[in-house]
């Protein structure tokens, strides 16, 4: 029997694979969504990327859910607080991604040019949006959300999401927007066989590619140099149910790389991050080594940021000893227990029939076979 402490690592294992799978899977949906307008000149090249990404993409939106009601169900503080301050662009989100169910069901219903562009550019706000939001939030959770708990527990916001917004998690969004569009442009490059189309695709992997790096690489050395990090210094027994507000936080610069400094393999992560996007980029003409290259890059970044805020889940950026923590923000043992045996059973069936699909799906879309009206969308 596994005792609370290691459910409660495991839980945070699990919700991080969660949140690779789908920027993995759902990434290149996105991504696709922002280079639609991009790469795409003609209405013949738009459903040819609308009909690459469209009978996948709401499958792929099932790690999404899974991760949210992951968060929901082990971490409920988490989720509380962070939708508290965030709510305004996560409704912001929910709105942009109306729009791709909607385009790519009604795009091509109506051949009026002015029909058609409307929902090209609903698409691309659907993809735009959606990463760069989720990049904003992943460097909010390294600068802090302004929150703190009463004296009986509950959340006190001291500020609303400008407060929280900085110069660093604009930053994140934009690491974020530029890595999807690169694995977007490396699943289009898999997908699509027409060579002027396909020329400008990799045109499109190979500039997301180095603003991926060079991005990434901006955002460590600020980590460094400018934002402040936290470090835990005395929390109780974490095998145990704690309070979030009983613990010792000490905050300093360059706190963030306390954990690579005492495990340095973890120095592996940023090193994916990088190398894999160099791959992408290098072996464009190598349509489904690029793809997965683009897919370990995102890995890398994903893990940069989960190794580095460890044991935090949600720092606060006006009382740093109320962040939010993995030993001290869980759901009760029970709890984590029941999840993870469903988790054990759901998640390889979740990889089966994806695998399944993608198979099935497998080859190129063309644009002779959307002449013919081939094409669903």
């Amino acid at each position: 029997m596994l005792d609370y402490e290691t459910l409660k690592l495991i839980w945070w294992l699990v919700i991080g694979v969660l949140l690779i799978g789908f920027a993995v899977t759902g990434g290149f949906d996105l991504g696709a969504g922002a280079l639609l307008r991009v790469v795409a000149r003609t209405d013949d090249e738009r459903r040819v990327i609308v009909n690459c990404v469209a009978p996948t993409w709401d499958g792929n939106q099932v790690w999404l859910i899974l991760g949210a009601g992951a968060v929901f169900a082990a971490f409920p503080l988490v989720y509380a607080s962070s939708f508290s301050v965030l709510y305004p662009a996560m409704m912001a989100v929910l709105f942009s991604l109306f729009f791709r169910p909607a385009g790519f069901e009604y795009r091509s219903k109506i051949a009026d040019p002015r029909w058609r562009g409307f929902w090209d550019w609903g698409l691309t706000v659907g993809g735009v949006l959606p990463a760069v939001v989720f990049g904003v939030a992943f460097g909010l959770m390294l600068t802090g959300i302004p929150y703190h708990f009463d004296s009986d527990l509950r959340i006190v916001m001291d500020g609303g999401i400008l407060d929280a917004v900085s110069g660093f998690s604009v930053l994140a969004g934009l690491v974020s927007l530029a890595m999807l569009m690169m694995h977007g442009a490396a699943f289009l490059n898999c997908k699509t066989d027409d060579a002027i189309l396909r020329e400008r695709i990799r045109k499109a992997l190979r500039l997301s590619a180095i603003a991926t790096i060079v991005l990434f690489v901006l955002a460590g050395v600020w980590i460094v140099l400018g934002v402040h990090g936290l470090q835990v210094t005395s929390i109780g027994d974490v095998n145990g149910e704690l309070n979030p507000i009983q613990k010792q936080v000490a905050v300093s610069g360059g706190g963030w790389l306390h954990n690579f400094q005492l495990y340095p393999l973890m120095w592996l992560a940023p090193l994916l991050g990088i190398a894999s996007a160099a791959g992408a980029m290098l072996l464009a003409t190598r349509p489904v080594i690029a793809l997965i290259s683009s897919g370990l890059s995102l890995a890398g970044v994903i893990l940069t940021a989960g190794f580095a805020l460890f044991p935090f889940l949600l720092p606060s950026s006006s009382e740093p000893s109320h962040s939010l923590t993995i030993w001290d923000a869980s759901s009760s043992e029970h709890t984590l227990a029941l999840m993870l045996a469903a988790a054990i059973i759901f998640v390889p069936i979740i990889l089966a029939y994806t695998a399944w699909v993608y198979r099935v799906l497998r080859g190129p879309v063309r644009i002779d076979d959307i002449r013919d009206e081939y094409g669903t969308y």
